[in-house]
């Protein structure tokens, strides 16, 4: 796929939706980080339903981190993988305490120092409360790369490297957005909605329909 088809691309996903945001709900930059923690393997549906209550009782990592393990598994029971996830919250508040003044840390570094945050997580980190042109790459942004042609790859670091060589500058903020959004509701995994898609008429996957 050429420079200009992938612009054109982003050009469309920008036109049918200008402003994407995430859908986990937050407040503040530690209570995104929260709920991206929280969202590995679950999805952001279930994550909102625990952390309405959970970031109204406990919206710091003070407060949070004075639920202890035993109350806080109790607001995110609901959620996959909760018993690790507890404890690495807890650590990851503590260390923000004694190490960053309560505040989310602005660097890569820092933040895949953190119990838990790994590439992915840092990179919505960086993107959404730092305003960085990172793109963190899940499962629905490798698949859409793969099968769009857009940035074909064999591994999440290969897909990631490719998209921050091959997305327009203009469009790098909002990439990750746009690409999990379509892969979330138009371009899904068992069954693609192309009737749907916006850029289908620019997609490489239009030819194995039509075979």
């Amino acid at each position: 796929m050429n420079l200009a088809k992938r612009k054109r691309i982003f050009e469309c996903l920008r036109l049918a939706n200008p402003h994407p945001t995430t859908e986990l709900c937050y407040g503040t930059p530690f209570q995104l980080l929260i709920a991206v923690l929280l969202s590995a393997q679950a999805t952001d549906v279930s994550v909102n339903k625990a952390t309405v209550q959970l970031f109204r009782d406990a919206p710091t990592p003070e407060t949070m981190l004075a639920l202890g393990l035993r109350r806080l598994k109790g607001y995110i029971k609901t959620i996959g993988l909760y018993n690790t996830k507890a404890k690495n919250i807890l650590k990851t508040c503590r260390l923000l305490i004694d190490e960053h003044q309560s505040e989310v840390p602005g660097t890569r570094e820092e933040l895949e120092a953190l119990p838990g945050v790994g590439r992915k997580t840092a990179n919505v980190i960086l993107n959404i409360a730092f305003g960085q042109h990172t793109i963190a790459v899940d499962t629905h942004i490798f698949r859409v790369s793969n099968r769009m042609g857009l940035a074909p790859g064999k591994t999440v670091l290969e897909v990631e490297a490719k998209l921050m060589k091959f997305v327009p500058d203009e469009y790098k903020k909002h990439a990750h957005h746009w690409l999990i959004l379509h892969g979330r509701y138009t371009c899904q995994a068992r069954r693609p909605r192309c009737g749907a898609c916006v850029v289908f008429d620019l997609c490489e996957y239009r030819n194995k329909v039509a075979q």
